[in-house]
């Protein structure tokens, strides 16, 4: 073919294509080779003073790309594991998930299909396993609830059937008695009612601090009067027990046995009344699990009870004067029977340790209160749980039956009294007692027409029943008040302290 001829030739077209090819490789070394010489002639003129960088900052361009290329394969990958990511469909167990994340079930304006995809993404970040494990651990939360409420049972001696027996034969002419008084009480005028209970309102307006006695060189843990209101029995940390006479508050003995804190002494009921003072009148309890007994006429004990291997909190004497109950930090409270000098009940129930325990005025019921912040009471004629207190939001440190029989109050670490009615098994009034945690609780023993309440916020406080309104704070102490007690008379009120003093309060 000759060059005249129209159309270009194939061999020309071909040198042209390759032709432009090397121009272009050629042209970008050529910009290179400037652009290299022009950085040259950039640090010559930094170097020669004629081009002036002030801030002495560069950004390194390649790290700040490399910082954005990473976040983008981060966002690829979440993005891929998203989608491998299997969701239920169900829009509950949806929400199920999203509540056990800690997030929001729901959002402004959001579908099923979006909660879906938000469920997805959260997944992508915290790994699929965060969900199962969430789930594990409220399965985990669930039978530790189902197990403080799962009660257990053992076999007992042949003692305790025969003691179970004598208790019903002695709780029920008490309960006759009590609901006898009830009814005739139901009777009075409500004038006559409304009279005598602004009089004891006005009486207890009234009370002052009539004594103030420093009662060892250690804290003041506990104290209780005796039955016939003439004695006081204070424990302390020092490991001692003292004996004072009221209302002067003179030292009457020192019980010397416990080595360790001293967590209760209680009298035994009727001491100093129809008991000999030979005979055993008084129980205390110590951290060491330590139990002794003791009478008015010796500063030893007279006896010890030997079981208890973690701390025992509180003792506390049955209404009959022949069982006494102790509370023990191995979860479990025990009853022991005087007449046969045994153990007769170990009873377990509560997850944690058991700090208190009183006995019902019938002597048929008990209820005691533990660390995992319930409250039971059992039926000691028949050995079962017959109602389960849920409510308290921490530990519950104090439990004391009202005289009429059917109200409890409980007293708590999360700074409140509750009062429970236990013929229909729930909480009557929550009364937000004191700005600390709320270490006593007791009705007044005679007709229970006031509560009183101690705490660690250095006060006592005195309640109004049934109304349930402050009538008067006992303010005075200078440390946490740890024990109070109102005198079986019902005239005189008795508070003890970590400032290491007791002080009694009367009515002018």
């Amino acid at each position: 073919m000759s060059d005249d001829e129209d159309g270009p030739p194939i061999v020309k077209r071909s040198r042209v294509y390759y032709g432009s090819l090397e121009e272009k490789e050629r042209e970008r070394l050529v910009r290179g080779g400037s652009m290299s010489s022009r950085s040259s002639a950039v640090k010559a003129g930094i170097d020669a003073g004629n081009i002036n960088i002030s801030s002495g900052e560069t950004m390194e361009m390649e790290e700040r790309v490399n910082e954005h290329q990473h976040e983008a394969l981060a966002a690829f990958e979440r993005r891929r594991r998203a989608r491998q990511i299997t969701v239920s469909t169900d829009d509950a167990e949806v929400k199920a998930g999203l509540r056990a994340l800690g997030e929001p079930i729901t959002l402004f304006g959001e579908g099923p299909a979006d909660r879906r995809e938000r469920l997805r993404s959260v997944l992508s970040v915290v790994g699929p396993d965060a969900l199962k494990k969430s789930r594990k651990d409220e399965e985990r939360a669930k039978r530790s609830q189902e197990e403080c409420q799962q009660t257990w049972y053992h076999e007992g001696p042949a003692s305790l059937k025969e003691a179970r027996l004598w208790l019903a034969k002695y709780s029920l002419p008490r309960a006759v008695e009590r609901l006898d008084a009830a009814r005739a009480q139901k009777e009075v005028a409500e004038a006559t009612k409304a009279m005598r209970q602004q009089e004891q309102h006005k009486t207890l307006r009234n009370l002052n601090n009539f004594c103030s006695q420093i009662g060892d060189d250690r804290p003041i843990s506990f104290c209780h009067f005796s039955p016939d209101s003439k004695m006081l029995a204070t424990a302390s940390w020092s490991g001692l027990c003292k004996l004072w006479s009221v209302p002067d508050c003179s030292l009457i003995r020192t019980l010397r046995g416990h080595n360790t804190n001293v967590g209760a002494i209680v009298f035994r009921p009727q001491a100093g009344v129809s008991l000999d003072h030979s005979d055993v009148c008084l129980a205390s309890c110590a951290t060491d699990g330590s139990v002794k007994l003791w009478n008015l006429e010796s500063d030893e004990p007279v006896a010890d009870i030997e079981g208890h291997d973690e701390r025992v909190s509180r003792v506390t004497w049955h209404p009959s004067g022949r069982f006494l109950g102790t509370t023990c930090y191995d979860k479990s409270w025990r009853l022991w029977d005087l007449e046969v000098q045994e153990e007769i009940l170990h009873q377990e129930g509560h997850s944690k340790g058991v700090h208190d325990l009183h006995f019902h005025p019938d002597g048929s019921l008990t209820a005691t209160g533990g660390l995992d912040a319930f409250a039971r009471v059992w039926d000691l004629r028949t050995g079962r749980c017959v109602v389960f207190l849920e409510g308290h939001l921490k530990e519950i440190y104090s439990v004391n039956f009202s005289p009429n029989g059917y109200h409890l109050a409980t007293g708590s670490g999360d700074n409140t009294c509750k009062v429970w009615d236990l013929r229909n098994r729930r909480c009557l009034y929550t009364i937000p007692a004191h700005q600390n945690l709320v270490s006593a609780v007791r009705f007044q023993p005679t007709d229970g027409h006031f509560l009183l309440t101690g705490a660690y916020d250095n006060m006592a406080k005195i309640w109004t029943h049934p109304g349930w309104t402050p009538l008067k704070t006992l303010a005075g102490h200078e440390g946490k008040v740890m024990g109070v007690d109102v005198s079986p008379d019902g005239k005189l009120i008795a508070t003890s302290s970590y400032d290491r003093t007791f002080k009694l309060w009367l009515s002018e």
